[in-house]
């Protein structure tokens, strides 16, 4: 009855928050607020929507970041002449995520952020 035993076990308890998920936060918390001040001022959307787009790429990165399963296979494949520029973008990205990265992080997301470099060259 060695199966039973198990059944007695305490769960583990859940893994402590990332550190990195206060920037998630504030990102999500940014796109929002640029959200409402162009709501409350259309004339300003040509200058702040980028901005609010800056705010949810961040998201987006760090999401992944933080948990990679959230956003495996959510995307639909890319057509071939779109991969270079899929490639840019994810490459800036990295870079941006590197700079914010815990110092513990900072080497993984770099080295992505690189790799990812090549294959924008690659792709040339």
């Amino acid at each position: 009855m060695t199966a039973l035993a198990a059944c007695d076990a305490e769960p583990a308890p859940p893994p402590p928050p990332d550190p990195l998920q206060p920037l998630l936060d504030e990102a999500l918390a940014l796109a929002a607020a640029y959200d409402r001040a162009i709501a409350a001022d259309p004339a300003a959307s040509a200058r702040l929507t980028p901005l609010a787009a800056d705010h949810r790429a961040h998201a987006a990165e760090l999401t992944k970041l933080i948990n990679p399963l959230a956003s495996a296979g959510s995307a639909p494949p890319e057509p071939a002449k779109d991969l270079r520029t899929a490639e840019q973008t994810a490459q800036r990205n990295a870079v941006a995520a590197c700079k914010a990265a815990p110092a513990e992080r900072a080497a993984l997301v770099g080295s992505i952020a690189a790799c990812r470099a090549t294959h924008v060259e690659a792709l040339r």
